[in-house]
């Protein structure tokens, strides 16, 4: 997994509320390898029945084509548990969504994939999404490092994640890299406990 520390880019807003895993990323475009599978983000919004780009769909116009920055609506990725839709996203070059709400399963999938998602109040989100659309370029900063991003006129918004996520995207590391890195942490418990609560332990000599 990539590091996460500073993303410079295009941002996009998407106000759209409720937008599902299925919007993100639909079965049907699932079909195949997931390899390239940014190609097919947000399918039924992007391409028309003969597979065409809609001319009027955001992400197929000039000012925005190629975000890497998506400002959402609330419950952004609700709906099934697609671990696809994540996927979409982050190979068509999205690294970072801001929305004032995430479906729960696409929250924790964004962390395990590389995926920024910052938690904001709809007021806040509903400013950058303005800024972004009032700017000669649409460009913005996330700054995980300080935990601050910066809007295409340079002013500075702070936002929160838990420690251990920031830890981890800064270095690009998943839970199970970061369990693994944990083990000599574990194995010394392992052997006091032994020691304290032999019958715990069947196999304790």
């Amino acid at each position: 997994m990539d590091k996460f520390t500073v993303l410079r880019g295009k941002a996009v807003p998407m106000m759209r509320a409720n937008i599902n895993t299925d919007d993100i990323i639909s079965a049907q475009a699932m079909a195949g390898k997931v390899e390239r599978i940014g190609e097919r983000l947000f399918t039924g919004w992007r391409f028309d029945l003969n597979g065409d780009k809609r001319p009027e769909f955001i992400l197929n116009t000039p000012r925005y084509e190629g975000a890497r920055i998506l400002v959402g609506g609330i419950n952004f990725g609700c709906g099934s548990s697609r671990e696809a839709a994540v996927w979409a996203l982050t190979d068509y070059g999205i690294r970072c969504v801001i929305a004032p709400s995430y479906g729960e399963i696409f929250h924790d999938n964004s962390y395990q994939n590389g995926l920024l998602p910052i938690v904001l109040d709809e007021p806040l989100v509903r400013r950058i999404a303005a800024a972004i659309e009032s700017a000669a370029v649409p460009e913005m900063i996330i700054d995980l490092t300080r935990c601050r991003i910066v809007l295409p006129d340079g002013a500075e918004m702070p936002f929160a994640i838990p420690d251990e996520r920031r830890a981890a995207l800064l270095v690009g590391m998943d839970e199970l890299d970061v369990l693994l890195g944990r083990m000599p942490d574990l194995d010394a418990f392992q052997r006091a406990d032994r020691v304290a609560r032999p019958w715990v332990w069947p196999d304790a000599t």
